[in-house]
């Protein structure tokens, strides 16, 4: 596994964006099963990218726990990327020049601080603590107060 951030991960990230698609018919009855109605409609409102990352983390996820927070959390961490409007090449870009610490403004700054903007929305929405905490720290440090596993098992699935 590559480190999130290295540029390994982040052409293997580029590859795995051309290639997504919306989640199955399978899938969206999970999300439904899985989400309140306001969450939902965040989850939808990402692109089918992000939709499609998001499946994947939680069926990681619930290959080793059946926890329906950690669901939650899987399925909404980045929901505050929609905000950049941004498409794969953009987003590459914004990896890249934050890699290298060079400074970013505009879409590409928004989509850096995907995870404070999903954060907001999800607190907004009623997500549970665990839910907007991983959101907004997912590319961080665990937040005191929230265990310890349950976070490793989510930072895990969302950097295979």
């Amino acid at each position: 596994m590559s480190h999130p951030g290295s540029p390994q991960h982040l052409v293997t990230r580029f590859f795995g964006s051309l290639r997504a698609r919306r989640p199955t018919p399978a899938d969206q009855v999970r999300v439904a099963q899985a989400l309140t109605p306001a969450e939902a409609r965040l989850f939808w409102a990402q692109p089918p990218m992000d939709q499609h990352h998001a499946v994947v983390v939680a069926a990681r996820v619930g290959a080793s726990v059946d926890d329906p927070v950690l669901t939650r959390a899987a399925l909404l961490h980045d929901v505050g990327k929609r905000h950049s409007r941004a498409g794969v090449i953009r987003r590459s870009v914004a990896s890249a020049l934050a890699l290298v610490h060079l400074p970013t403004s505009g879409r590409l700054r928004t989509y850096l601080d995907h995870g404070p903007l999903g954060a907001a929305d999800l607190l907004t929405a009623g997500s549970p603590d665990l839910v907007v905490a991983f959101a907004e720290s997912h590319h961080g440090k665990r937040p005191p107060g929230f265990p310890e596993v349950a976070w490793n098992l989510l930072s895990i699935a969302d950097d295979s």
